[in-house]
């Protein structure tokens, strides 16, 4: 999680070099280990190293190789044997690539392609690059915006980062706020527009975009979307399990280029399946290595800590557990602290940050592994109706045998039985209702009942075969997972990465026959067999109480409620007087926007903090 920043000026005045320094001292925090600035005249660089390789040992930037063409890079790409062969094939082989470090992978692939270049990598990046003989800035992240990218524009000014606090610093950047994204925050808990931020003057590229500066002006793009693939028919059962493995291995392997990782490991099967695929790769490579699992325990899901003990003990490895039953005895919202944007899930980050502070000399590098929950999706009624109009009735009825042989009970009994379970109930006893409790004239003046009425809309996927699986990866809801690990909103330097969201990874899962190899994750527990516990791969995902959840959020809300003076521009101050929230979760929110206006946008270039 390296720290980069960039400054142009399109009119051709000198960059300030004092607010460039000052911008890289801010980011220290992200790349502790060397902090170097580059500038000539208008263009001004800074980039602050944080090692999680073996190759960024060498890594030192801003980068050039011709002196006219620099670079900055927050980045960690991916098969590289494939992109040195493209390169090869270009005529850009010219030194002993293994001495090649990300950056100048990068740098060498736009030197080749242009702006074409983002075809060719896989990985997590967001990159800068000033190309001095097109007097043209050109920035990319990553397919599925794993790495932040923010950027600012007032005229012929033009700064970036992959750190909202940093551009926040400088002091042509006003604090406007986006009333958009914070009436988001207060209906959702987060931002639904992936382009945009809090701030009315900061900016986001979206994953899987690039952006481009120029004298002729401003252009952003989109060049990847996750494909929409006809399903994979293998004639043998086994040849989606050796593909499965095949990717599972090269997608855990581009991610482990350390000897020292933790695994945040649950008690299910897709975590402790990156854990013992990190486990045999590291005995390949390394004589000596480390592997942690970390592993959260609450109340809420008790049973975590007996079936994640289980694995660690399977696979030979340590297991840290993390003990979230007091966390509501925080006191967060009178303790002062700093996010980049408003979270709902504020009262974690004190615990959080104490967390990483006693695991800071471990490990640089954790594995996290979300995504097979989504890519998974069962989705067997499309399947079948995709069969069905194309003929494939063979195929079908075989499907169906296989998915009865692989359970123990009744495939969608479970589901049936839920539903006469809930028979009784009201039929809008779920259904969320419009909130009551927003300023009329700032609900008035963004239309806001409009946009949630919009924004609650069933959404349509494109995808014919696997809809759920498909739109599942089109919420905003992945970049905030994403940067609850980063650092801008932890302080301190760790790079979280996910491996079953390799964009390879999810081509194959997303073109996977829904039955039977996603009824259950057939395809993980089937992959899994021998190499995790029998009571692992037998386990059913486990599912928080709806009623214990609400109860603690409850008791999140349970101290005095004092607003601040600028929370009356969102909120109606009658409802604030009578203290009456429309929810647990609505009032969290309230609450949570209430602590970041008063501690993090109102501080904003005086907020000094401590992450001890």
């Amino acid at each position: 999680m390296s720290g980069i920043v960039g400054i142009v000026q399109f009119d051709g005045s000198p960059v300030d070099f004092a607010v460039l320094r000052k911008l890289t001292d801010f980011l220290v925090f992200r790349g502790p280990d060397t902090q170097q600035t580059w500038f000539k005249d208008n263009v001004g660089m800074a980039h602050t190293l944080f090692k999680t390789t073996e190759e960024s040992e060498r890594d030192s930037q801003p980068l050039t190789l011709d002196g006219k063409t620099w670079i900055v890079a927050d980045a960690r790409i991916d098969a590289h044997e494939e992109l040195f062969a493209a390169l090869k094939e270009a005529g850009a082989f010219d030194i002993t690539p293994s001495r090649w470090t990300d950056a100048e992978l990068i740098l060498r692939a736009y030197r080749t392609w242009g702006l074409h270049c983002v075809d060719h990598l896989l990985g997590d990046f967001a990159f800068g690059i000033w190309d001095e003989s097109k007097k043209r800035l050109f920035c990319a992240r990553d397919h599925m915006g794993v790495k932040p990218f923010y950027y600012a524009q007032l005229g012929a000014y033009v700064i970036f980062s992959n750190t909202l606090d940093c551009i926040r610093r400088d002091p042509r950047i006003s604090d406007k706020l986006n009333d958009l994204a914070i009436a988001d925050f207060l209906f959702f808990g987060f931002n639904q527009e992936p382009a945009t931020t809090s701030f009315a003057e900061i900016r986001r590229i979206p994953p899987a975009h690039y952006a481009t500066w120029s004298r002729d002006g401003f252009s952003i793009r989109r060049y990847w979307s996750l494909p929409i693939e006809e399903p994979i028919f293998y004639k043998q059962a086994n040849d989606y399990i050796a593909h499965f493995h095949d990717l599972l291995h090269k997608s855990v392997a581009d991610r482990l280029r350390t000897n020292r990782v933790g695994v945040f490991m649950s008690g299910g099967i897709d975590s402790p399946t990156l854990a013992s695929t990190a486990r045999d790769l590291l005995r390949q490579r390394y004589q000596s290595f480390e592997l942690l699992a970390l592993t959260n325990v609450d109340s809420l899901l008790p049973e975590e800590r007996h079936y994640a003990g289980i694995v660690a003990s399977h696979l030979g490895i340590p297991v840290e557990y993390r003990d979230w039953n007091d966390i509501e005895h925080f006191n967060w919202e009178q303790t002062p602290f700093s996010l980049p944007e408003p979270r709902s899930d504020v009262y974690l980050i004190l615990a959080e940050r104490r967390f990483w502070n006693q695991l800071g000399g471990y490990s640089r590098v954790f594995f996290y592994g979300e995504g097979p929950d989504n890519a998974l999706l069962l989705d067997w009624q499309s399947y079948s109706h995709y069969l069905l109009r194309r003929g494939q009735y063979t195929q079908l009825a075989r499907d169906i045998l296989t998915t009865l042989l692989s359970e123990k009970r009744l495939p969608f009994w479970q589901r049936i039985s839920n539903k006469i379970k809930g028979a009784g109930r009201l039929p809008n006893q779920r259904e969320e209702t419009y909130p009551g409790w927003l300023n009329p004239s700032f609900e008035a003046r963004l239309q806001l009942r409009e946009r949630w009425h919009t924004l609650h809309a069933p959404v349509l996927s494109l995808h014919p075969v696997r809809p759920k699986a498909y739109a599942s990866f089109q919420t905003p809801l992945w970049q905030l997972l994403f940067e609850y690990f980063d650092s801008g909103v932890t302080k301190l330097a760790f790079d979280v990465r996910h491996p079953f969201l390799d964009v390879r990874m999810l081509r194959f899962l997303l073109a996977l026959p829904a039955l039977p190899w996603c009824r259950s994750k057939y395809l993980i527990r089937r992959a899994m067999r021998g190499r995790l516990p029998n009571e692992i791969l037998a386990r059913r995902k486990a599912t928080i109480n709806a009623y214990q959840t609400g109860n603690f959020f409850a008791k999140l809300c349970a101290t005095p409620f004092r607003p601040n003076l600028e929370l009356c521009d969102f909120i109606d101050p009658h409802w604030i007087s009578q203290a009456q929230p429309g929810g647990a979760e609505s009032h969290l929110r309230i609450r949570s926007l209430n602590h970041w206006l008063q501690n993090s946008y109102r501080n904003s270039h005086t907020f000094v903090e401590s992450s001890s």
